[in-house]
């Protein structure tokens, strides 16, 4: 993948090296060894789709545009290779184990879990998304910037239904709760994301909030979303053994959650801001090869139209690093067109 990888604030670990660190703790070598097969989930939903074929089509994706595919493996049950750039965040196996010791110490102390990339970058991203909503409505809705738009914001804000994939614990919606977003729901192919989220939601005073097993990769969901929520999500899977097979089915599975003029916010901590463009120009080009054509799938409607870029996050710190100017942190908008 292009671009630069960022050295982490505190240079004697970094996000992968902590996973492996604490691997052991967190998952025998039974427990990941169980995990669901190449991200199917354990739910009401039943079983998935064909996943062979799935990766069969996105692999076709890759080799057509000239990306390498980066492992042979298929499962979920198998372990990175600690040398290929992968890591255990990547597994099922991994997060199961995680929420499974999380969902422990909130019976026993209450504890919340971990906020991913920490509780500022959390508040950054819903104070940016919300600001960003509300000059959307303002110009759907042809108001003029003057003093009644802050009073006005809960009013707009009304109208974005939002999911947050990935959910893990649920936080990320909670704030997004104070910032006057009311139509929320979270969902995470893990159970016991889940089910420490739904915890969570009632303790805190945020019991509208929806929580659902679901897969990114496989979705069950039939409901478009205004805002999609991504913080670390696209992240993990890229640090599958098939990372970059499942990056291209994310794209398909997501593209499709996204109500026409609703936006998409990726949080990433393994990405910079170009190479998140880079990734969606990417989709744009495989998804206009597709249907350059007048096909039945564009005729019947069904089509899903491509994204662009709407805006990113300037507020996180910047530092210079091999003569080049980055954030630990990128975070950027596409709207769906």
């Amino acid at each position: 993948m292009a671009g630069i990888r960022l050295p982490p604030e505190e240079p004697e670990t970094t996000p992968q090296q902590q996973a492996r660190a604490t691997t052991d703790s967190l998952a025998s070598d039974d427990d990941r060894s169980i995990a669901a097969d190449s991200w199917s989930i354990k739910s009401e939903y039943g079983s998935t789709l064909d996943d062979d074929q799935r990766h069969a089509d996105a692999a076709e994706a890759l080799s057509s545009a000239n990306f390498r595919v980066s492992s042979d493996y298929s499962s979920d049950k198998e372990e990175p290779d600690a040398d290929g750039g992968q890591s255990m965040l990547g597994l099922q196996s991994y997060w199961d184990a995680a929420y499974s010791d999380e969902l422990s110490n909130f019976r026993e102390h209450g504890h919340t879990g971990e906020v991913w990339f920490g509780d500022d970058v959390m508040e950054i991203v819903t104070s940016w998304t919300k600001d960003l909503c509300v000059e959307i409505s303002q110009k759907e809705t042809s108001v003029s910037d003057n003093g009644e738009v802050n009073d006005q914001a809960d009013k707009y804000l009304s109208s974005w239904n939002v999911l947050d994939l990935g959910t893990g614990n649920g936080l990320l919606l909670h704030q997004l709760a104070k910032e006057g977003f009311s139509d929320l729901t979270g969902t995470d192919y893990s159970e016991g994301a889940v089910e420490l989220a739904q915890h969570l939601s009632q303790r805190d005073g945020f019991p509208n909030i929806r929580f659902m097993v679901d897969d990114i990769l496989d979705t069950k969901l039939e409901r478009q979303f205004k805002l999609v929520m991504d913080k670390g999500t696209l992240d993990a899977i890229g640090l599958h053994p098939d990372g970059p097979v499942k990056r291209v089915m994310y794209w398909d599975s997501v593209s499709k959650l996204v109500a026409p003029g609703g936006i998409l916010v990726i949080t990433s901590c393994n990405n910079t801001k170009d190479e998140l463009l880079e990734e969606v120009e990417n989709f744009n080009m495989r998804k206009s090869n597709l249907t350059g054509d007048v096909s039945s799938e564009a005729a019947s409607g069904t089509d899903h139209p491509p994204f662009e870029y709407l805006s990113h996050v300037r507020t996180y710190p910047t530092f210079m690093f091999g003569g080049s100017v980055g954030s630990r942190v990128a975070t950027v908008a596409f709207l769906r067109k």
